[in-house]
């Protein structure tokens, strides 16, 4: 028979899987950062920058910066922010996608939690590559964690490895929530202030990302129904985001999916 104690490990394991093995750094154009292990991504296929409408400003100043970070040469810490939908992830992506269609060495590791920074940027250093550490929506209520990655940005005692920038989405400019009563209760109202802005202003680059007007929203519906061959109606379309209360490409894609659906057509 069995040992029992060989049959309670075999349960243990199956339980608890050790963690799969850590990917090449240096094989993939994009990772995910997961339980401290560095993964590769499933199915990155960012969008085609041009099919990015609206955005020329916030695509020329992020891919150039991604090209010096890609050189070797300085590069700038990014925030991203602004309405939700209006394209902040996809840029991120897209703009990775860029510089290495054009021969950057360089790849994208998404995170999801900002307590394995730290050892993220221990293993990104040992590697001679660039990289973007990619944190989505990010947005504090504990303030300790938004003195944490102050640190980590500019100011700790040990420096981000050079070859690391961290891009950051978010829906509001000012990363950490201001309260006003906090403010009203100040010493100094000033030194609250500057307190919440101290996150936001160590980012050396800092995009706005603001809601669609009628025109821009229905030039996005049209270079999306163009790329997959949909016909569609402006008016069905303005229906669709008023529906939703909200103009943004989000929403767009979302209505070219229903379209694509109803026509029969796979995306």
């Amino acid at each position: 028979m069995t040992d029992p104690l060989d049959r309670i490990a075999a349960a243990l394991e199956r339980l608890s899987p050790p963690p799969p093995p850590a990917a090449d750094p240096r094989a993939h154009p994009a990772y995910v950062w997961r339980g401290g292990v560095l993964q590769s991504a499933r199915g990155f296929a960012p969008l085609p920058l041009d099919m990015l409408i609206g955005l020329d400003r916030q695509k020329a100043s992020l891919v150039a910066n991604l090209r010096h970070l890609a050189k070797g040469h300085a590069a700038q810490d990014v925030l991203l922010w602004g309405a939700r939908g209006t394209g902040k992830s996809a840029l991120v992506k897209s703009a990775v996608a860029d510089v290495q269609g054009s021969g950057g060495d360089i790849a994208l590791v998404e995170v999801t939690e900002l307590s394995g920074l730290l050892t993220l940027f221990a293993a990104l250093a040992q590697v001679a590559r660039a990289f973007v550490v990619f944190v989505d929506d990010l947005g504090f209520d504990v303030p300790a964690e938004a003195r944490a990655l102050r640190s980590m940005l500019e100011g700790g005692a040990e420096p981000r490895p050079a070859n690391v920038r961290l891009l950051v989405t978010a829906n509001r400019r000012h990363l950490a929530p201001r309260d006003i009563a906090e403010q009203e209760s100040a010493i100094n109202p000033r030194d609250s202030a500057d307190d919440h802005l101290a996150l936001s202003d160590r980012f050396g680059l800092s995009l706005g990302f603001h809601a669609l007007d009628q025109e821009g929203y229905l030039a996005i519906v049209a270079a999306y129904a163009a790329t997959h061959d949909l016909e569609f109606e402006p008016g069905k379309a303005i229906g669709w985001a008023t529906r939703r209360g909200s103009r943004s490409g989000r929403v767009a894609w979302q209505y070219i999916v229903d379209l694509a659906g109803r026509a029969g057509k796979a995306l």
